[in-house]
């Protein structure tokens, strides 16, 4: 479908500068730009591109200040990533939706299947699972006996809801993930290790979005939590018994301990790891490969480094780190000095 810029002004709210009617039917990035594609400039460090790209429409901020003369009709917006956000969302919805079930997959009789669902070919559901409206699962989809997929969830291929586990409505599960896997939990014993049952669950909230090959434990006893809105990327460990605040959003290999509870809009960067039985107070920031032994009690805390400390001292910790072996080589001639004037002193 082609939207000219007058239509896309009104719905991201902009104003126009340039050919009310210039059409798009695809986007681009702004350095890759075509003919009929729609780009956006929110990095002021790729707004060079916005003066030589071929795109036909470019979403900018209402305050960027042109230093040339653009080729393209430019929409101006207060946020231009949000703009493009809400488009590539509108786009999305006006794809045709897949229904209906493969006759190579798996049902078994007592499951629960609601209306408008799509079904892929291997795809597994065992007895008592309970597949919500509009749910779509893809090719080698395995949903477990008496757990539960809410409506309009998204399953990729080869994720895996294990028995008795709930996962919410508008939530996107991506290939490989694992939901309710055991909870690493271990007695030991002269013997070794003795395994302990894990008899809870994981309740996945509604608009969750879990990354490839991430994994969410189930409890020892009761829930594994994550709440509502919460993102995870590809490679997160959920550990048993934890309970992930809402909107909370992490990045690649960050690792949660078992029993912790994070707080709500916490971020946290790559290869983030929080020890167990912490409490992590809300919109905590930890920065990439920040290692968090214990509880972060105060709201809106930034953290950075191993063991995590406030993100200022790190950095400034950081920077003279770098001038050690110079200020260990003072250091030492200082105290050589020192001990020669004792000496002196002492003989006088």
């Amino acid at each position: 479908m082609e939207f000219s810029a007058q239509q896309i002004a009104g719905l991201v709210g902009g104003t126009i500068e340039g050919n009310p009617v210039a059409k798009v039917n695809d986007f681009a990035k702004i350095e890759e730009g075509r003919p009929g594609c729609i780009s956006f400039l929110a990095n002021p460090k790729y707004a060079h591109y916005l003066y030589e790209t071929e795109s036909s429409i470019v979403l900018v901020n209402k305050d960027f200040q042109l230093e040339g003369e653009a080729k393209a009709t430019l929409i101006r917006v207060e946020n231009a990533y949000e703009s493009v956000a809400k488009l590539l969302q509108l786009y999305q919805s006006m794809q045709q939706k897949r229904v209906g079930i493969d006759s190579l997959a798996f049902i078994d009789p007592s499951a629960k299947i609601g209306k408008d669902c799509y079904i892929g070919p291997f795809v597994a559901i065992a007895e008592g699972a309970e597949i919500g409206d509009g749910a779509i699962l893809h090719p080698h989809v395995t949903v477990g006996r008496n757990a539960k997929v809410g409506k309009n969830t998204e399953i990729y291929p080869n994720a895996v809801i294990y028995h008795d586990c709930v996962v919410g409505n508008n939530c996107i599960l991506h290939a490989g993930c694992i939901i309710g896997a055991d909870g690493f939990g271990f007695a030991p014993t002269e013997n070794g290790y003795e395994k302990i049952p894990q008899i809870g669950i994981v309740t996945i909230e509604d608009n969750v979005e879990i990354g490839a090959n991430t994994c969410v434990d189930r409890s020892t006893m009761g829930s594994t939590y994550v709440r509502k809105g919460v993102k995870l990327d590809n490679l997160v460990q959920i550990a048993h018994n934890d309970d992930i605040g809402a909107h909370t959003v992490m990045s690649a290999q960050v690792g949660v301990a078992g029993s912790t509870k994070v707080g709500e809009w916490c971020m946290f960067g790559g290869q983030v790891g929080i020890a167990g039985h912490a409490t992590i107070a809300d919109r905590t920031q930890a920065g990439a490969q920040a290692g968090i032994p214990n509880s972060v009690k105060k709201p809106g805390t930034a953290v950075q480094g191993t063991p995590a400390i406030d993100f200022r001292t790190f950095w400034k910790s950081s920077a003279v780190f770098k001038s050690l072996p110079e200020l260990s080589k003072q250091v030492y001639q200082m105290q050589k000095e020192i001990d020669e004037l004792k000496k002196q002193l002492a003989e006088q």
